[in-house]
């Protein structure tokens, strides 16, 4: 197979998609620093160039954190090659796969879970992020935003305006959304 990789910016000016014609990985994984990444081949690789500082993989894309003071211009070409080398290698995004979706906790709690997966999961991934759930207690929803989202200037507005209106509309006992910092 001919790996293709195209590249596409984020709403984070620091991150950017590469984007690959070929499944890297069902659902997510974020290794948003060089420690974390220990457990995955193809993100110790990348974080190796100087100039990475987060890595973040969803289905057939690797979002890129820039280090500050690095140019896109500078660096694009040279992730671009190396992401067409490492899928063409196979080279593994885990060592280990991850387990399924399970759903747990109260109705309420269970639906907001399946909300935030079929609704919000996707949406958040076309911009190079992703969103999990954490908890829900007295009509607050907490998540946490990786990926693109983390520290992005717009999350805020997604999270309040998107997310939160939606669950609200879904879910009545749903008050608030907050995002969990990194």
């Amino acid at each position: 197979m001919n790996i293709n990789v195209y590249t596409e910016s984020t709403p984070n000016p620091a991150t950017m998609k590469f984007i690959v014609n070929k499944l890297l990985i069902n659902g997510s994984v974020d290794y948003a620093t060089r420690e974390s990444a220990e457990h995955s081949p193809f993100a110790k690789e990348l974080y190796k160039f100087s100039f990475v500082n987060g890595v973040f993989f969803a289905s057939n894309f690797v979002t890129v954190t820039k280090a500050e003071g690095t140019e896109w211009d500078d660096i694009e070409p040279i992730i671009k090659e190396f992401v067409k080398g490492a899928v063409e290698s196979e080279l593994k995004v885990q060592e280990a796969e991850q387990e399924e979706v399970n759903f747990e906790g109260t109705e309420s709690e269970i639906k907001i879970q399946q909300i935030l997966h079929d609704y919000v999961r996707p949406a958040v991934e076309q911009d190079g992020g992703a969103i999990s759930y954490k908890s829900f207690n007295d009509g607050i929803v907490t998540v946490e935003l990786r990926g693109s989202c983390s520290g992005c200037p717009s999350s805020t507005l997604t999270l309040k305006s998107g997310i939160e209106n939606l669950l609200k509309r879904m879910v009545p006992e749903v008050q608030e959304v907050v995002s969990e910092a990194m």
